[in-house]
C-alpha cells in the first residue's frame, strides 16, 4: 500500500528537501505551504495554506488533506510578533495533526534560550507530543544548495580579507546534511519514536570559526584573516537586521548561535539504519560551482544594494519635497501648463519616492515593490524624454543614469527571490 504524507513548509530550505527524499522513496507527498505554484511545477501535488490565516487554526480545513496520511511539519518563523508564532508554530498544526495518522515535527535544537523564536518552538513541540508525532531537533542543516543561516555561513566565509565570527568562534556545530535529515524523518514516519524530543546532527564536532575556514577552503578561496565580533557589536549587528528585516541577520540568529548549535545525535542515530555523514564528508561530496561563489558573494551585497536603493530614493523624495521651485520650473516654461501642475507633481513625485524608499527600509513586498520602482523610473524616464530631451544630454548624465539604476533594481529582485 503506498504511503501517503502532508508536509507542512514543503516550500522551505528543509522541507524541499523532505518532500524530493520522501518521493524518492515511494511516498504519495501532499506538499503544502504558502505559495505553492513552484511545488506544482516541481511534480507535487500540492494544498496552499497560510498558518498564519485564522481558517487553518480550523480542524476542518485540513480534513481532507489529512485523513488517511501522515503528517511532517516543517513549517516554522525565526522572527515574527507573539501572534504570527503562535499562528504558524502552534495553532495551524494543532489542527493539522487533528486527522494526520503520526508524524514527525522539525524543531530546532538549542531552544532553552530565552528568545521568542525558543518560547513558541517549545510551544510548538508540546502541541506535536501530545499529538503524539515523533520530535527531532537537528541543529545546523546543510545541503548542497543553501538558505537562511547557511546562505550567511556562505556569505561570511566569502568576504574579502576577514572572516567575522560571532565572538571567538568557538562555538560547536554538528551539521547535518538536509537529505541525511529527510532520511531520518522516513525513518520516524516508519518507526515512530513519540515522547521526548531527538535531538539529531552529524557525527563531526567543529568550531564556528573552523566551519568558516572549510566553507572557504571548499570555494577555493585564499586565507584570511578571523575577525572575532564582541557580543555588543554582534547583537547590535542582529538589531539592526531586525529592524530591517534582513531575515538570518537577526538577534535571534545570534542568540542560536551564541548558546551553540551542537546537538546530542548519539541515542536516536544508535536507533537508524541510516547514519548522517559528517560536515568534512558531505563537503567533500562535491566541489563548489560558480553558482556557489556567485551566491556567496551576492548574499551580503543583496541588503547592501537594497539600502542603497532606499538611499536613493531617499534623496530623491527630499529633493521633491523641498527643491526650489525656481530649480525646476525653467526646464518646464516652454510647455506652457500652470506652474502650480508642475509644483504638485513634484511634491506629490516626492511623496511617492519617500513611501517605496520606507517600503525598501522595512523590505516589505519586495516583488510588488520592485515593480513599483521599475514603473516609477520608467514614468519619470519615458516623461521627461518627452518633455525635455536635452536632459539625455546633461554632461554628466543626466536622464541616462537611470538605465543602470533600471538594471540594479532588476537585479535587486532577482536576488530577493529566495524560492
Amino acid at each position: 500500500m503506498t504511503r501517503k504524507v502532508l508536509i507542512l513548509g514543503a516550500d522551505g530550505f528543509i522541507g524541499r528537501h523532505i518532500a524530493f527524499q520522501l518521493r524518492a522513496d515511494g511516498w504519495d507527498v501532499l506538499a503544502s505551504a504558502r505559495r505553492t505554484t513552484r511545488l506544482a511545477r516541481m511534480g507535487f501535488e500540492t494544498v496552499t495554506a497560510d498558518l498564519a490565516d485564522p481558517a487553518t487554526h480550523d480542524p476542518v480545513f485540513w480534513r481532507t488533506a489529512v485523513e488517511g496520511r501522515h503528517i511532517v511539519n516543517a513549517a516554522g518563523l525565526l522572527t515574527a510578533t507573539d501572534e504570527r508564532f503562535k499562528a504558524v508554530h502552534v495553532d495551524a498544526p494543532a489542527a493539522a495533526y487533528h486527522h494526520a495518522i503520526g508524524g514527525v515535527l522539525i524543531s530546532a535544537v538549542g531552544i532553552e534560550a530565552d528568545t521568542p523564536f525558543a518560547r513558541w518552538r517549545r510551544e510548538g513541540e508540546q502541541v506535536a507530543h501530545e499529538a503524539g508525532l515523533t520530535i527531532l531537533r537537528p541543529g545546523l542543516v546543510m545541503a548542497e544548495t543553501s538558505y537562511g543561516g547557511t546562505s550567511l555561513l556562505r556569505g561570511l566565509a566569502a568576504m574579502p580579507f576577514v572572516t567575522p565570527t560571532v565572538g571567538q568562534g568557538d562555538q560547536v556545530f554538528n551539521p547535518i546534511h538536509a537529505s541525511d535529515l529527510a532520511r531520518v524523518v522516513g525513518e520516524c514516519l516508519a518507526v515512530p519514536r513519540p515522547g521526548q524530543p531527538w535531538d539529531i546532527g552529524g557525527p563531526t564536532r567543529i568550531t564556528q570559526a573552523q566551519l568558516l575556514r572549510d566553507l572557504r577552503d571548499w570555494m577555493g578561496l585564499p586565507k584570511a584573516r578571523p575577525l572575532p565580533l564582541p557580543p555588543a557589536i554582534a547583537n547590535a549587528s542582529g538589531a539592526i537586521g531586525d529592524a530591517l528585516n534582513m531575515g538570518p541577520i537577526s538577534r535571534t540568529a545570534v542568540a542560536q548561535i551564541t548558546h551553540g548549535v551542537e546537538t546530542n545525535e548519539a541515542p536516536l542515530v544508535s536507533q537508524l539504519s541510516h547514519r548522517p555523514r559528517g560536515v568534512d564528508a558531505f563537503l567533500a561530496a562535491r566541489p563548489a560551482g560558480t553558482q556557489d561563489l556567485w551566491h556567496a558573494r551576492l548574499f551580503l551585497l543583496r541588503p547592501i544594494l537594497r539600502l542603497t536603493l532606499a538611499l536613493l530614493w531617499v534623496v530623491s523624495g527630499l529633493l521633491g519635497l523641498v527643491l526650489p521651485t525656481d530649480a525646476f520650473l525653467p526646464m518646464t516654461a516652454h510647455l506652457g501648463l500652470p506652474d502650480a501642475i508642475w509644483i504638485a507633481l513634484a511634491r506629490l513625485g516626492g511623496l511617492a519616492d519617500l513611501a517605496i524608499a520606507l517600503a525598501l527600509l522595512r523590505n516589505w513586498r519586495p516583488r510588488l515593490i520592485g515593480l513599483a520602482q521599475l514603473a516609477l523610473v520608467g514614468t519619470y524616464t519615458a516623461t521627461f524624454t518627452l518633455l525635455t530631451p536635452f536632459l539625455w544630454l546633461l554632461p554628466l548624465g543626466g536622464l541616462l543614469k537611470n538605465l543602470p539604476i533600471l538594471v540594479l533594481i532588476v537585479i535587486w529582485m532577482v536576488l530577493e527571490d529566495e524560492r
